[in-house]
């Protein structure tokens, strides 16, 4: 039987890319007529997966290419956040989740409604991006910031644009005297862990709150918005805006650049691949689960350590016997080197090491 990762290895990243590109698909796209009239694909039918918006610029892609190679798939993802991914796959609502916040020791110890009882699960990193730092202040197109002054405009203790604190890192630019609105998240998300992960991490004595999915200091002034989409709009909707987001989704916006060691450093796939690269992985976990602890107080500025590891969970092995084949497939091609080339092509990820995938091919060989 030929799957859809050997059609992968047949047409590559390439022909897949450029299919991609003539057609128009949804992440819940028909496959009527979509198909090549030369596919091979024996696998049928539908997969449900949730979570993290981050990636869904690179799910639309992955989807769209993944249902062409294999006409009778059809794939969902619900771009929900990362909380809510790993809340429905764990209540067995979906059959995969992406999460920017990889599971915590509670949430394994529990059950997971789609798996087999007393089976593992697989958690495995997938996407790997910047986050930015967005912003939309009047008559500034540059700005460097440094964890402290971060921490100080999302915590509320730094207000007005031309605080000292601010001035001080933006030498020769003209900040407005006027307030600052800090756009956050209000779902659960694995972008505000990470966010919060780093500026806890980096500046502790002004961020003092735990890093978790949930904004730490709801009190703080500023506005919350739903999801990544949700963020970038308040911020390029409002007046004297920043936020955080994935940074696939910056558009037009401003991008601060991070102080790192002595320098200020624009995000970049490389950088963000660095980090991860140099980081451990968290202890304590099993061969199947690639959780990494990332090196968020490096001082090299070859690295920008505001980064985010998007991961997908699933199951080693299905209560539903026909799904295990269709999750195998799907994640063993977003994470093969023609899935990650059309992450980078589409939402400007960093493509995993050579060394990591080998490790995520592994674990991913243990779905069924």
């Amino acid at each position: 039987m030929k799957t859809a990762t050997t059609n992968f290895k047949r047409f590559g990243s390439i022909a897949a890319i450029a299919i991609a590109g003539t057609m128009l698909f949804s992440a819940c796209a028909s496959n009527e007529g979509g198909a090549p009239a030369d596919s091979e694909s024996t696998l049928s039918g539908t997969l449900d997966g949730a979570g993290a918006s981050s990636q869904d610029s690179a799910q639309q892609a992955w989807v769209a290419a993944f249902q062409i190679e294999n006409p009778d798939v059809t794939i969902n993802y619900e771009p929900s956040g990362s909380g809510a991914g790993r809340e429905a796959f764990i209540a067995g609502g979906v059959s995969f989740a992406g999460t920017d916040s990889a599971l915590s020791d509670e949430e394994i110890a529990g059950e997971f409604g789609s798996c087999v009882a007393d089976t593992g699960y697989v958690q495995v990193p997938a996407y790997i991006s910047p986050i930015a730092v967005i912003f939309n202040v009047e008559g500034v197109e540059e700005l460097n910031v440094d964890a402290t002054v971060l921490a100080g405009i999302f915590k509320g203790t730094i207000t007005t644009w031309d605080d000292a604190a601010i001035v001080a890192l933006n030498e020769g630019v003209t900040l407005p005297s006027a307030p600052i609105t800090a756009v956050h998240r209000s779902d659960d998300s694995g972008t505000t862990k990470n966010f919060s992960d780093y500026l806890g991490k980096v500046a502790p004595d002004v961020w003092d709150a735990e890093a978790t999915d949930t904004f730490p200091y709801p009190d703080a002034k500023g506005e919350a918005a739903q999801g990544t989409s949700g963020v970038v709009s308040a911020v390029t909707d409002g007046t004297n805006t920043i936020g955080y987001a994935d940074a696939s989704k910056a558009g037009d916006l401003g991008v601060a650049k991070l102080k790192v060691g002595d320098e200020f450093v624009s995000y970049s796939p490389e950088a963000a691949a660095a980090v991860v690269d140099g980081s451990p992985a968290v202890e304590g976990r099993d061969a199947t689960d690639l959780a990494i602890k990332l090196d968020r107080n490096t001082t090299d500025p070859t690295h920008y350590p505001l980064v985010l590891v998007s991961y997908i969970i699933a199951c080693q092995e299905y209560t539903d016997a026909e799904v295990g084949p269709l999750v195998h497939d799907y994640v063993a091609y977003l994470t093969s080197e023609a899935g990650q080339a059309e992450a980078a092509s589409s939402a400007g990820a960093a493509p995993l090491s050579s060394e990591l995938s080998a490790k995520v091919a592994t674990a991913i060989e243990s779905i069924k």
